[in-house]
């Protein structure tokens, strides 16, 4: 590929880079925008919870990625294998260079499933799963129904991951389908995590622990999974204090859903523009890089300290879009947006069930239907909520620059 220049490259067509190039577009249609991003399907990964809870039809949160590059804008499909901000271009797998003037960087979270002994092999498998792969979360279904009572454990891992609530509402949904099922009895739920609490807002722990409760879940915390013997059926943990491993334990399991510990992926970590634990190094509130003033970053890669979801890049976008477009028209960002660390969480907590966990930085609740509906209790108009409108928001709207 010739080294032509392209005055906005996007690095990753997930949520973040469809998004951000939407909105751009939508602005200035005469913008020079190219897309880097090697698959050619798009999933809405947020309803994959619901699909291991057998509530969604995984083959609705894939669509073709053709269709949402927008009208535009230019697709490379290809990976970048390494970013060179000092020349103001990226290398890709297939050798070729990509030059820019300015570059949005979000190539989404890596999932590590290495970093557990035994876990690539065993996972979708031997009552071994996760919803978080598109080829996984149907295995989550299968081994709940086929589960006739026993050990359920649910791990968290002791990295930043997406959908911080994701290891738990699954839970909830089995713990639910069990006691639908009269199993709940011959069943003990496990909930390990390398955290400390259910969750970091005490208005919505309450609820959750109350949940807990109904269900009689066991929760261990600062537990970390290290190793699945899927032959024995057991996990190991390390136990945690003050994040270091103090001791292990061991504990049987008939069924584990795994959350992987994540990482930014490995080309970001390796290059400038990474921080000290490999994340992007953007300013919080304005998403310009640090260093590299041409450079954003938004989504899941960059080092950010809110919750990583699609809630947070919707609120995101239009931040990093004014800001971007006010360089490339002044040089500096004047009157810059300010992103205030938004987040949104919707913790599934049974069949139609849900608490809709809104915050910001300073955790914050920031509740939208306040004060007609409390979020931080469990709601049914939530539940439609998450599994209705939300997929329509982020097909229709969100991946179309108009949400």
């Amino acid at each position: 590929m010739s080294n032509t220049n392209h005055n906005i490259l996007i690095v990753g067509g997930g949520t973040a880079g469809i998004t951000v190039a939407a909105q751009l577009l939508r602005q200035n249609k005469a913008l020079n925008i190219t897309i880097v991003e090697p698959s050619e399907k798009h999933y809405y990964q947020a309803a994959w919870t619901l699909v291991g809870g057998g509530a969604f039809d995984i083959n609705a949160t894939v669509r073709a990625e053709a269709d949402y590059i927008p009208a535009g804008a230019k697709w490379v499909k290809d990976y970048v294998t390494q970013l060179n901000p000092q020349e103001n271009s990226v290398t890709l797998a297939s050798g070729g260079k990509l030059s820019y003037d300015y570059m949005v960087v979000c190539p989404g979270i890596q999932l590590d499933w290495h970093k557990v002994k035994g876990l690539p092999e065993s996972i979708g498998k031997n009552n071994v799963c996760s919803n978080y792969a598109f080829n996984l979360a149907p295995y989550t279904w299968e081994c709940l129904q086929n589960f006739k009572g026993g050990n359920m454990l649910f791990t968290n891992p002791n990295t930043p991951i997406k959908c911080g609530g994701a290891p738990h509402k699954i839970m909830y949904l089995a713990s639910d389908y069990l006691r639908k099922h009269n199993l709940l009895s011959k069943s003990q739920v496990h909930y390990t995590s390398a955290g400390g609490v259910i969750f970091g807002i005490k208005s919505y722990a309450d609820t959750l622990n109350k949940v807990i409760e109904r269900y009689h879940i066991k929760t261990h915390f600062f537990h970390n999974l290290k190793e699945i013997r899927p032959d024995k059926r057991e996990a190991v943990y390390d136990i945690l204090k003050d994040g270091q491993p103090v001791d292990e334990v061991v504990m049987p399991y008939d069924m584990i859903h795994i959350t992987p510990p994540m990482s930014a992926p490995d080309f970001i970590k390796q290059s400038p523009l990474a921080n000290a634990a490999g994340w992007i190094d953007v300013n919080k509130n304005t998403l310009q890089h640090v260093t590299y003033a041409n450079v954003f970053g938004i989504g899941d890669a960059t080092g950010t300290p809110n919750a990583k979801t699609g809630a947070a890049i919707r609120k995101q976008a239009p931040v990093l879009v004014h800001n971007l477009l006010s360089l490339i028209k002044n040089g500096t960002i004047e009157q810059a947006k300010s992103y205030d660390g938004y987040a949104s969480c919707p913790i599934v907590t049974g069949y139609g069930k849900l608490v809709l966990a809104e915050f910001d930085y300073n955790n914050n609740p920031t509740p939208t239907f306040a004060p007609f509906i409390d979020q931080t209790k469990e709601q049914y108009s939530m539940w439609l909520m998450k599994k209705y409108a939300l997929p329509f928001m982020y097909w229709e709207l969100m991946l179309k620059g108009l949400a």
